[in-house]
């Protein structure tokens, strides 16, 4: 309701609008849940969220997908692709492994796998910090001293590196869109944004997390009546250091997956130059070399393909949340996804 989906909630927290950009513009779209106990999806035994891990996360998805598949037959022969963003980093290669190793195992295509689409990925431990100490230093969030200090003591996780983070002051900025407006909350409990982004709103959690916990929309979606929030905190089981080894074993493998990854360029928290370092510690060759890609006649960002499958697009504009902050770009995109083609330039 904030991203890519087809509705945004207004803010009387009731009336919907249509979001033009949906991505069910250009296929159909699952939404899950996952893994289970986020959002309006449960466990029936409360043990199962001590388990929550990674490779459970997978299981889960890849049984859910089967079981869907096989109430929704008439969807079992079409081209099933994934896509999420930030820990997607994460689950979607991981769900893809999955699917994969199955559909081999069982010697037949029991999820018509074609492509992976990841977004701002967290992909790397080490490669995500030092991606985002360079992004806040060369847009000018940081100091030379400060960035200095955490380049020599960040190398690994502990104290000094903790240490070096404490001299760190960002300001109010957001870290998903350094440059967006952020919401300002008055005390009388009003709000409202700080500045304007045309088509996006950063008070957008208000009218949505009101909506959602509406019980007559809680009935409609025929979900369980519970309080509904955008995250859930649990006791995480397995979570790689690096999702790296994963990612050669789909391409390696030459299994037959189209992946694609890309980078909103003003976030901090996933940011461009931590997902560029992961792929260039991929070692693969170039295919196409780095070039723009555009939309309505203005740079939409910038692309480069690698042997294997593999392509890597940045979205000009964007933080970590590419459809909320271009949309179109990231419709443009979706739909050149799909169609197996570059986007044009």
């Amino acid at each position: 309701m904030q991203e890519l989906g087809p509705f945004r909630v207004t803010e009387d927290n009731k009336t919907l609008g249509r979001n033009m950009h949906a991505w069910n513009n250009a296929a159909n779209v699952i939404f899950l849940e996952s893994p289970a106990g986020v959002g309006f999806s449960y466990s029936n035994t409360s043990s199962d969220y001590d388990l929550s891990g990674d490779e459970r996360t997978a299981d889960d998805a890849y049984v859910f997908l089967v079981r869907w598949l096989e109430r929704f037959a008439e969807y079992k022969a079409r081209a099933f692709y994934i896509s999420g963003e930030s820990y997607a980093g994460h689950y979607a290669p991981q769900l893809a492994a999955t699917i994969l190793l199955h559909n081999t195992y069982n010697n037949r295509t029991i999820v018509n796998l074609q492509g992976i689409l990841v977004g701002n990925p967290y992909l790397d431990d080490k490669r995500n910090n030092q991606g985002t100490i360079d992004f806040f230093w060369t847009h000018g969030v940081m100091s030379d001293e400060v960035y200095a200090n955490l380049t020599e003591h960040c190398d690994s996780a502990g104290e000094a590196c903790s240490g070096a983070w404490d001299a760190f002051d960002a300001g109010q900025i957001d870290a998903y869109n350094i440059y967006a407006p952020v919401c300002v909350d008055a005390p009388d409990g009003a709000y409202h944004p700080s500045g304007y982004l045309p088509g996006y709103d950063p008070c957008s959690d208000y009218p949505t997390i009101a909506h959602l916990n509406d019980p007559a929309v809680q009935e409609a979606f025929h979900a369980r009546m519970t309080e509904w929030s955008p995250c859930k905190t649990f006791t995480w089981k397995d979570a790689p250091v690096t999702m790296l080894p994963s990612i050669k074993f789909l391409i390696e493998n030459k299994l037959p997956v189209t992946m694609w990854i890309f980078s909103g360029d003003f976030d901090s928290v996933c940011p461009l130059p931590a997902t560029r370092y992961s792929i260039q510690d991929l070692g693969l060759p170039v295919t196409t070399p780095w070039r723009p890609w555009v939309a309505k006649e203005e740079v939409a960002g910038y692309v480069q393909q690698y042997a294997g499958g593999l392509t890597f697009l940045s979205v000009r504009g964007a933080g970590h949340l590419v459809p909320s902050f271009q949309p179109e770009r990231a419709l443009i995109m979706l739909t050149s996804f799909l169609k197996g083609m570059l986007p044009p330039y």
